[in-house]
C-alpha cells in the first residue's frame, strides 16, 4: 500500500509521504516506550522507593511529553499531505488521463474515472488525515510493549508475541472480506450511476414510448444490485469485527491466565505482575483500535489502488521528435493487422493508400471493421503489424498534438457540450475569427438552427447537445470540421441514420471538404458511395478484416463482387415503398 501512495503522491510529494510515517512511527514507538516505564515505576512504588519511583515517573513523563509532540506534528504532517492530495491529486489524474490512447476509454472507466475522482480523492485524503496514523499507532505500539515485556519476563512476552500470527490471520481474512465486498459495491456503484445518467439523457425516448411513470427496468435492477452489495458490505463487517474482538480478547486473557500462573508458583514477583498486567491492558487497547479500523482501512486500500492503477496504465510511447509531414492529406494503411484482443484479429492484412483530396468510402459487412480503421488512423489503439501513415508518416513517429493537428473526425455519436452554439463549433479552431465560424457554420447547415433559436449565437445546446435534434448535432460536428480545416477528415456514418433535409445539407457540405481535405468515409448511403474516387470494401465469413475490392464505382460493378452484390441489394431497398391503398 505505501508503494501505491508513493506512486499516487508521486516524485515531488514522496519526501513528505516518508517524513510523515516517520514521524507517526516514531510517535508509536514513544507511546509504547511511556507505557513500558509504567512497570519501574509501579514497582518502585509498590515496594516503597520513593526515590526510584520518582525517577521512572520522570522518565514516564518524558516520554510521555515526547509522545505528545509526535503526535502533533504527525498529525500536521498527515494534515498536510492530505491538503496535497485534494489540491494535486486531480490534476495529477486530469494530467495522466488525457496522455491515454483514445481507446482506453470506455463506458465503464470512465463512469468509474468519475467516482474515483470525486470520492476516491477524499477517501485518500480522509486516510492521511484520520485513519493512517492510528493504524500505524494501532501495530507499533503493541509490537514495541511485546518486544519490551522481554525486560520484565520472557515468558509472558512470548506469549504476547505468540498471539501475533493469531491476530494477523484475524485480521487479515476480515479485511479481505471486507475488501471483496468493497469491490462489488464499488462496481455496483458505478453501474447504478451510468444508468442515473442513461435514465435522464433518455427521458423523451422514455416519455414518448409510455415508460416515464413505469420507470426504467435497466435503472431499477441496478439500483437494486446496488442495494443489495450495500446489505452484503454491511454484513461483511460483523463476523470480521467479531473475530478480531475475539482475538484481541483472547490473547489478553491467555496473558492473565499465563501471569497467575506464574504468580501462584512463585515464578514472578505479585508486584510484578500487577505492573505487567496493566502493561498488557495497555498492549491490548491499541490492537482493538485496529479492529475497529480493519474495515475502513481496506476499503481505503482498494480505492488507493484504484487510482494507483489508472496512474499506471501505460500512454501509447511518444517519439522524442515528432517527424514532420511529408505529403499532406495522405493516408495509407499498408499489410495492418489489429484486434482488440490479439488471439481474434479485427483487420487481416489490410492494405490501401487515400491519395490527398480525394475521397475513399469503406464499405462492408457491420463488423467487418470500418470504424477500427478510422480508430486507428486516429491513433486510439497501436496496430499489431504492418504501418498506418498519415500525411507520409508513421502515426506512431508523429506526437500526438501533431497528429491530430493532421485529422478532423466526425463520427456518428456526436457529443456537444453545455455551452453556447458558438462555442460548440469553436471547439474545432478556438483561435478562429467570427467571420471564419460563419462561413463554416454556412457550409455546414448551422446558419439554419442558428436563426430559430431565440438567443441565436449565444443559445446553450445542453448537456450532450440535448436541446437539437441528431441531425443538428451532426451540422456543428461538420461545421467543427470544416473550421479545423485539417488536411484529412474522418467521416464514420456521419449520415447514417439522419432525415431527408439534415442528408442533404451535410451531403451538400462534403464537396466544400474535399477542396482542401482529403475524406475517409464509412458510408451506407449509395450516393456517398457513387460519389468516392475509391471504394474499398472489407470482406465478411472467412474474409472478415480483410480487403477484399478495391476499385472505383464502375470497376467493382463491372466486377460483379461483393460490392455489386451490395449495390444492387441496396439499390432495391431504396425502391420499396409503403402503400395503405388498394393495390394498383
Amino acid at each position: 500500500m505505501i508503494r501505491d501512495l508513493e506512486a499516487i503522491l508521486g516524485a515531488e510529494h514522496r519526501g513528505a509521504l516518508r517524513t510523515y510515517l516517520a514521524t507517526v512511527v516514531a510517535h508509536a514507538v514513544c507511546q509504547g516506550l511511556a507505557m513500558v516505564l509504567l512497570v519501574p515505576a509501579l514497582e518502585r512504588l509498590f515496594a516503597g522507593d520513593t526515590a526510584g519511583a520518582v525517577r521512572w515517573t520522570a522518565a514516564l513523563a518524558v516520554a510521555a511529553v515526547a509522545t505528545c509532540v509526535l503526535h502533533y506534528v504527525a498529525a500536521m504532517r498527515g494534515f498536510a499531505v492530505a491538503v496535497t492530495v485534494l489540491r494535486t491529486l486531480q490534476a495529477r489524474v486530469g494530467d495522466h488521463v488525457v496522455a491515454l490512447p483514445l481507446g482506453w476509454f470506455s463506458a465503464e472507466r470512465t463512469g468509474r474515472l468519475s467516482k474515483m475522482v470525486t470520492g476516491g480523492t477524499v477517501s485518500l485524503a480522509g486516510m492521511f488525515a484520520h485513519l493512517l496514523a492510528p493504524l500505524i499507532v494501532g501495530v507499533v505500539t503493541p509490537a514495541t510493549i511485546g518486544l519490551a515485556m522481554f525486560v520484565f519476563d520472557w515468558r509472558l512476552a512470548l506469549c504476547a508475541l505468540v498471539g501475533a500470527p493469531l491476530l494477523f490471520v484475524i485480521f487479515r481474512w476480515s479485511a479481505g472480506r471486507i475488501g471483496r465486498s468493497d469491490e462489488l459495491t464499488d462496481a455496483a456503484a458505478v453501474a447504478a450511476g451510468d444508468r442515473v445518467v442513461e435514465f435522464a439523457r433518455t427521458q423523451r425516448v422514455l416519455r414518448a414510448f409510455g415508460r416515464g411513470a413505469e420507470g426504467h427496468r435497466p435503472l431499477e435492477t441496478a439500483v437494486e444490485n446496488q442495494r443489495a452489495a450495500g446489505r452484503r458490505a454491511v454484513w461483511s463487517f460483523v463476523p470480521g469485527t467479531i473475530a478480531g474482538g475475539f482475538g484481541v480478547q483472547l490473547v489478553f486473557s491467555a496473558l492473565i491466565v499465563v501471569g497467575v500462573l506464574l504468580a501462584l508458583g512463585g515464578d514472578l514477583d505479585p508486584v510484578r505482575l500487577v505492573a505487567v498486567l496493566a502493561l498488557a491492558a495497555l498492549f491490548a487497547g491499541p490492537l482493538s483500535e485496529v479492529v475497529e479500523l480493519s474495515g475502513a482501512t481496506r476499503m481505503a486500500r482498494n480505492d488507493i489502488r484504484r487510482i494507483a492503477d489508472v496512474l499506471a496504465e501505460s500512454p501509447l510511447p511518444e517519439p522524442d521528435v515528432s517527424s514532420p509531414t511529408t505529403e499532406p492529406g495522405a493516408v495509407e494503411f499498408a499489410h495492418v493487422t489489429f484486434g482488440y484482443d490479439p488471439a481474434v484479429p479485427v483487420l487481416r492484412d489490410v492494405s490501401f493508400r487515400v491519395p490527398p483530396r480525394t475521397m475513399t468510402a469503406l464499405v462492408g459487412a457491420s463488423g467487418s471493421g470500418k470504424s477500427t480503421i478510422a480508430r486507428l488512423t486516429s491513433r486510439f489503439f497501436d496496430v499489431d503489424g504492418g504501418v498506418v501513415r498519415v500525411g507520409g508518416v508513421d502515426v506512431r513517429d508523429r506526437s500526438t498534438d501533431d497528429l491530430m493537428a493532421q485529422l478532423a473526425p466526425v463520427f456518428q455519436d456526436v457529443y456537444l457540450f453545455d455551452d453556447t452554439l458558438e462555442a460548440n463549433i469553436r471547439v474545432g479552431r478556438p483561435d478562429a475569427s467570427d467571420a471564419e465560424v460563419r462561413d463554416a457554420a454556412a457550409l455546414a447547415g448551422v446558419t439554419e438552427i442558428v436563426d430559430r433559436l431565440p438567443d441565436g449565437w449565444a443559445s446553450r445546446v445542453g448537456e450532450g447537445g440535448t436541446s437539437l435534434s441528431g441531425g443538428e448535432r451532426q451540422r456543428v460536428s461538420i461545421a467543427r470540421a470544416v473550421l479545423k480545416a485539417a488536411p484529412v477528415v474522418l467521416l464514420d456514418e456521419a449520415t447514417a441514420a439522419l432525415d431527408p433535409e439534415n442528408e442533404r445539407v451535410l451531403s451538400e457540405a462534403v464537396p466544400a471538404l474535399m477542396e482542401r481535405s482529403t475524406l475517409l468515409v464509412i458510408a451506407h448511403r449509395l450516393s456517398t458511395v457513387v460519389a468516392a474516387d475509391q471504394i474499398v470494401v472489407l470482406g465478411d465469413g472467412d474474409d472478415a478484416g480483410r480487403v477484399v475490392e478495391r476499385g472505383t464505382h464502375d470497376e467493382l460493378l463491372a466486377a460483379g463482387g461483393r460490392y455489386a452484390a451490395f449495390w444492387h441489394e441496396r439499390s432495391r431497398s431504396t425502391g420499396w415503398r409503403l402503400s395503405t391503398g388498394a393495390a394498383q
